[in-house]
């Protein structure tokens, strides 16, 4: 079986441009991550769980939720 675990201390990590100034409900996506787009909820801190998103996926799920 191969080691399908992600290095994550590279990455990038940043606030949703609509989280609010006091440490309200944030989203953080991380860049820096080959192939992938890490997300985790800020409220659970650094050791959370994060999601793993093929890079692919994630533009594309942007790219339907912009208005």
């Amino acid at each position: 079986m191969a080691n399908t675990e992600i290095d994550l201390s590279a990455a990038h990590w940043r606030k949703s441009s609509y989280s609010n100034g006091t440490g309200g409900d944030c989203v953080e996506v991380a860049r820096g991550v080959p192939g992938v787009t890490p997300v985790r909820d800020s409220k659970k801190g650094q050791d959370g769980p994060v999601l793993l998103f093929p890079t692919a996926s994630w533009t594309a799920f942007l790219a339907s939720v912009k208005v």
